[in-house]
């Protein structure tokens, strides 16, 4: 019988597993070539420490896929296109700024229907941007957010009138209600004079739609009393990740709470201090650009794969173009492209939302649903995905992403489709297509990432003693007794500190020293030096 044709998705993935299976992503622990070097310090360095460079430990990754400019249609491509002519970044860095703007107008106005379970969901994007120091991510992350950045301007100019007009209006209710209240009668009376005065009037929302490094109570605070679509957008996205909302204390916390908003879920919160917090109808848009090893953090935490919350992520780490960006005039028609984007973001972000009656930041977003076509497709593609997932398919590492892909194919249709008229009702097949090879772009790009980062749980350890020695550790030497006392509490043991040690020490990040060390201030039999510490 003749071999079956796989289907075009399928295909797709298969590609584009052969072609990583076939790069050089081989474990740099698995070789033992190296020079001998010695760190002159009393004692000598041990004769096994003869690596010159350390190894990472991490797996070297395989080029990125470029991404589907394309796909983003007339407004998006053409600005991510046009600020990377400007900016000379990376193509994956303008895309996801874009798409992060874009989401974050969107999803005042819309919920896109899944056709099956036939649910409502958010048109809220979370992005991590992965790249090093030099790549420009901020230059064109500022690009992307100038509407954004106006928007926010424009309020803060109508906010400053309507709190003086608040002011006053607060001033005469407080008037009113304590003369109310003088009146002479019985309960009934005075109750009765106190509702003839009539509402308190309504302080206005803040001005404000982005924050970069917010804890989980602060981003619900701001909900409270500010615009009810918010974006969790950071440059510096090592700010949020090593702060005090991801901290181990709050990093369970801070993820289920930004996974509840990804899924457009009630704001609950019960605390003694500030009391019941109740907020329907709120969306956050997410987007955090951050240096490889800091990424690596908040990428490789088994937590956050296991509570959910990387699953909703779009995570992009694009081919470096340092070295390449040399000076140039302007292609034509660039300047243009991004007064159309400024103009568009602008005009979205300007149009009223639609809110629930009654309410000044309850938003209500109108149902988007696929139309008959594209309904058939998304199925489809449900399905393809549902089969990758199988033991020893493509999509197989990646289960938790690859379990939302569809709905992150939705989403992606619905904002594209909002973009592009505003006051649309259906998805066409057309649109939901490039969503498609949108979210397939990110699909490779977590196996990609996946492939580098597995590992078992020895190597995360000794990542973590090798990120605190580097962070936390001034002396050039470290010994056993230390990390079991001030060491991170997860190596504070014996068993478990010596492994991250030994590991370290084969990839050449320590290098054990001859006889007896000086180590915070005690003399101890074993020590090692740290590479790179002077």
């Amino acid at each position: 019988m003749a071999e079956e044709q796989m289907p075009p998705n399928e295909e797709f993935f298969e590609r584009r597993k052969a072609k990583r299976s076939s790069g050089n992503g081989a474990d740099p622990g698995d070789s033992n070539s190296g020079n001998s070097g010695n760190s002159g310090l009393a004692g000598g360095v041990h004769a096994n420490a003869n690596f010159e460079d350390p190894y990472n430990l991490r797996r070297e990754m395989t080029p990125a896929e470029p991404f589907p400019l394309g796909a983003l249609g007339e407004i998006l491509g053409a600005a991510a296109c046009a600020i990377i002519d400007k900016v000379q970044c990376p193509d994956a860095i303008a895309a996801g700024s874009v798409l992060a703007v874009a989401s974050l107008a969107a999803q005042t106005h819309a919920d896109i229907v899944l056709p099956a379970p036939k649910e409502a969901r958010p048109l809220s994007f979370y992005f991590v941007t992965v790249a090093v120091s030099g790549e420009r991510k901020s230059s064109a992350d500022r690009i992307a957010l100038r509407p954004i950045e106006k928007h926010e301007d424009n309020l803060a100019v109508i906010y400053r009138a309507d709190l003086v007009a608040y002011e006053c209006a607060k001033q005469a209710f407080d008037v009113a209600v304590g003369r109310a209240r003088k009146t002479k009668g019985g309960r009934v009376v005075v109750e009765a004079a106190i509702k003839a005065v009539g509402e308190p009037p309504e302080k206005p929302l803040l001005p404000i739609l982005t924050c970069t490094e917010p804890t989980l109570e602060g981003l619900h605070k701001l909900f409270a009393v500010g615009q009810p679509s918010l974006g969790l957008f950071s440059d510096e996205g090592g700010s949020f990740i090593g702060g005090y909302a991801m901290s181990d204390d709050n990093r369970l916390k801070t993820a289920s709470g930004l996974s509840s908003s990804w899924d457009g879920k009630t704001v609950r919160r019960v605390r003694g201090g500030d009391g019941v917090i109740v907020l329907p109808g709120r969306r956050l848009a997410l987007h955090l650009m951050a240096q490889p090893d800091v990424a690596s953090v908040m990428l490789s935490d088994v937590m956050l794969q296991e509570q959910g919350f990387l699953s909703r992520v779009f995570v992009a780490s694009p081919t470096s173009t340092i070295g390449t960006r040399l000076q140039r005039v302007l292609r034509p028609g660039t300047e243009a492209a991004l007064g159309q984007y400024f103009a568009r973001i602008l005009h979205i972000l300007e149009s009223p939302p639609p809110l629930v009656p009654g309410t000044q930041n309850e938003l209500d977003p109108r149902p988007l649903e696929f139309d008959g076509e594209a309904t058939k497709r998304w199925l489809e593609f449900a399905d393809y995905v549902e089969g990758m997932m199988k033991v020893g398919k493509p999509l197989e590492p990646i289960r938790g992403f690859a379990s939302k892909l569809a709905e992150h194919a939705a989403r992606v249709a619905g904002v594209l489709t909002i973009i592009e008229n505003l006051s649309a009702e259906v998805v066409s097949c057309a649109t939901l297509e490039r969503a498609i090879e949108i979210v397939e772009f990110y699909a490779t790009e977590a196996l990609r990432l996946f492939e580098a980062s597995a590992s078992s749980p020895e190597m995360r350890q000794a990542q973590k003693l090798l990120k605190w020695l580097q962070t936390s550790w001034t002396e050039p030497l470290i010994g056993l007794s230390v990390i079991y006392q001030f060491g991170p509490n997860s190596i504070r043991d014996a068993e478990t500190a010596k492994s991250a040690v030994a590991i370290l020490e084969n990839h050449g990040w320590l290098k054990r020293c001859l006889g007896a060390q000086i180590v915070n201030g005690k003399p101890v039999k074993e020590a090692w030096l740290i590479v790179g510490r002077a």
